[in-house]
């Protein structure tokens, strides 16, 4: 599980700190190190500051998931990811008014209205956890997103909200997106797919 757990992480972040990786996956540093050591010995990542995936690494992780997949309902991962998109819709919608206020970047120098986005975060990711309970009963490695997506949320309820958009760690939209990626794969489709259909 490992195997495919931390090829994943890595294509998902395109490129990640060995040291960063850990706390990605949820798994004890060194047994992270020596995954990683076996992958990259069998030519599936190039290490050095960052990892990646090689040629052969993204083949495998392709064989990986479409074994994953296999084990799962197709039926229940696709309506899961049905619902999804309609929270995704709300989310999408949500970090659009945080990021632009009548077009213009948003100052954040209305706390009213900051509030008042930040307040539908919650309709959000209350939506959002039953849907990913589903899918996680079906591809339990999902289940971590929960975890990841409260860290973000109870990070940005504190008044951290950076931890809403920002690109370079866990936030919400990063995990959000990363999680995305995960139901896109399971049920089957791809992201060229999604976005000429408009779910992307």
């Amino acid at each position: 599980m490992i195997e495919l757990q931390l090829l994943q992480a890595v294509r998902l972040k395109g490129r990640i700190a060995p040291a960063d990786l850990s706390a990605t996956i949820g798994e004890d540093p060194a047994t992270v190190d020596e995954a990683v050591a076996s992958l990259s010995a069998s030519g599936l990542l190039m290490t050095g500051n960052s990892l990646r995936l090689t040629t052969d690494g993204r083949a495998r992780l392709t064989e990986l998931l479409a074994e994953e997949r296999a084990g799962a309902d197709h039926v229940a991962v696709a309506a899961a990811y049905s619902d999804f998109r309609s929270v995704n819709a709300d989310f999408k919608a949500l970090v659009s008014d945080w990021q632009l206020r009548d077009g213009s970047p948003n100052a954040h120098d209305d706390a009213d209205y900051d509030a008042g986005v930040l307040a539908r975060l919650d309709r959000v990711h209350g939506q959002a956890t039953p849907i990913l309970a589903a899918a996680a009963a079906q591809i339990p490695r999902l289940a971590t997103y929960a975890d990841k997506l409260c860290a973000a949320l109870e990070k940005v309820r504190a008044g951290e909200t950076a931890w809403l958009t920002r690109p370079i760690v866990d936030s919400y939209h990063t995990v959000w997106f990363e999680l995305h990626e995960e139901l896109i794969v399971a049920a089957g489709l791809t992201r060229e797919e999604e976005a000429d259909a408009g779910h992307a």
